[in-house]
């Protein structure tokens, strides 16, 4: 009786056991499907569905900016991080998966060591520059020829050009900025400028050209938005959204935002946003860009302009 007893208790030691084993390995189930929807929501980078990092482009950071704030307005639950870094950052860090989208002004065939074909595009305005004089240099129209002229350091003097007698201050960009990429391409025909000042902040070139007797530097449309500096005209045409919708006006770059992939979750939310009648009639006009409606004209990788 005493064995048959001990042989029953065993047994139900035993289902209990079993029971208490087959919840712990459920549970462990339950956190590992919690893991894999916190995973990066497509595109590239490592946030969560409610998180996204933005950077690249500093000519496109205010536009994105702008986009982003308005839509976490409308979602509360959205983190949508934009930062900047230059078009060379933006590119290579969305190839590496280190960030969710990459901003850049040029195409990521023309950047050296990025795989074009492993990313995707998203053109979602376009950036018209031109070249930011400091007002006291007394000049707002110069030629392509001055222009090249000025940047490749064969006029020092702005009396060469009709202005002041002053002496010409170079402020550039690094190699890694689209902008730069993008004004030696259509506003220098491809001349290498002169050594100057070096800055990859358009916020912070801004401020140089504004505070420096006889600087120039190049800027993004955007940033021409007091009387601290000049914007010049190109062959007597000013840079506006008709001009450069038309192709008349020449120095202008897609606003790409790259993913590493097709974009899934507030990726793609967000860019959908981007290019939607909201954005594209309000923010990006009122940020200085072009939206991709009013462009009569399109460009390739090579620089090829065709109508559209």
């Amino acid at each position: 009786m005493k064995k048959m007893k001990l042989s029953v208790l065993l047994a139900m030691f035993a289902l209990v056991i079993g029971v208490l084993a087959a919840c712990g390995g459920n549970a462990g189930g339950n956190e590992s499907e919690g893991d894999t929807s916190g995973d990066s929501n497509g595109g590239g980078g490592e946030a969560s569905e409610t998180s996204i990092v933005v950077a690249g482009s500093s000519a496109m950071q205010p536009l994105v900016a702008a986009a982003a704030e308005q839509y976490k307005g409308e979602n509360a639950d959205a983190d949508i991080q934009v930062q900047a870094g230059g078009s060379g950052a933006g590119l290579s860090q969305v190839q590496e998966g280190t960030i969710d989208i990459g901003n850049s002004d040029v195409f990521a065939e023309e950047k050296e060591g990025i795989d074009a074909g492993a990313i995707v595009d998203h053109q979602v305005a376009v950036v018209g520059m031109t070249a930011a004089i400091n007002p006291k240099a007394d000049v707002d129209d110069l030629t392509k020829q001055q222009l090249i002229d000025i940047f490749t350091g064969k006029v020092t003097n702005w009396s060469d050009v009709g202005g002041a007698d002053m002496d010409i201050t170079l402020v550039n960009r690094p190699d890694s900025s689209g902008t730069r990429d993008t004004f030696v391409k259509y506003a220098l025909d491809g001349e290498t400028p002169a050594e100057g000042v070096t800055e990859d902040s358009s916020n912070t070139v801004k401020q140089i050209v504004a505070d420096t007797d006889g600087a120039i530097g190049y800027l993004a449309l955007s940033y021409f938005d007091d009387d601290t500096i000049v914007k010049s005209k190109i062959d007597g045409v000013e840079a506006t959204n008709e001009t450069i919708g038309s192709g008349d006006f020449p120095i202008w770059a897609y606003q790409h935002s790259y993913t590493n992939g097709e974009p899934e979750g507030l990726a793609k939310e967000f860019l959908d946003y981007m290019l939607s009648d909201e954005v594209q009639t309000t923010i990006v006009p009122e940020q200085g860009y072009v939206p991709m409606t009013d462009m009569q004209v399109e460009r390739d990788a090579e620089g090829n302009l065709t109508e559209k």
